[in-house]
């Protein structure tokens, strides 16, 4: 098998964002056999649900829905690095989310929070989408402002660099639990 290939999604993309920082942050820690890779959804910049048929039906038309299912069907597994918003978790990403449907199952997708609380009520309700797409959610640190992180998104000492490797650990056993038998 090659090297597992991991998409690192920044789920923000207000113009003052911290996203980027905390995503470069977890690709930096991804292991020596795996190739981590930052999608900025800032960058996909996808319209919100134009596609005519229905997102189960996989029968897309628009031009950035297909380059999209094509992007995360090109990625063994995801990392969502999720800023919390008012208690929920960024409508972008929601957007990334329910703009496919057949990608995500089976796909394992780690999740990594950043907030004033840790992202908690950001990724528990983030949990139930992935749950309910039947991904193989494994959950990552929840990084606090003030401990984790400044407020401008530096990366601060104390941060937890083992619960990222951690995670990483997890998605490559899923990852090898979902290959086909050689």
């Amino acid at each position: 098998m090659s090297f597992p290939k991991i998409g690192i999604v920044v789920s923000t993309t207000r113009p003052a964002r911290i996203g980027p920082r905390v995503a470069e942050w977890v690709s930096q820690l991804a292991p020596y056999d795996a190739h981590a890779e930052i999608v900025d959804l800032a960058e996909v910049n996808l319209p919100f649900l134009e596609d005519l048929e229905h997102p189960a039906a996989g029968q897309y038309d628009r031009p950035s829905t297909i380059a999209w299912s094509e992007r995360v069907r090109g990625y063994d597994a995801l990392v969502l690095t999720v800023a919390e918003y008012n208690g929920g978790y960024p409508a972008v990403l929601k957007n990334a989310i329910d703009t496919l449907k057949q990608e995500w199952e089976g796909l394992p997708v780690g999740v990594v929070g950043y907030g004033w609380g840790g992202a908690a009520a950001a990724t528990g309700a983030l949990a139930t989408v992935l749950d309910r797409l039947q991904t193989v959610r494994l959950d990552g640190p929840g990084l606090r402002f003030g401990e984790d992180l400044s407020p401008e998104g530096e990366i601060l000492p104390d941060a937890p660099e083992d619960a990222v490797r951690g995670l990483y650990d997890q998605l490559l056993a899923a990852v090898r639990e979902g290959q086909p038998a050689a």
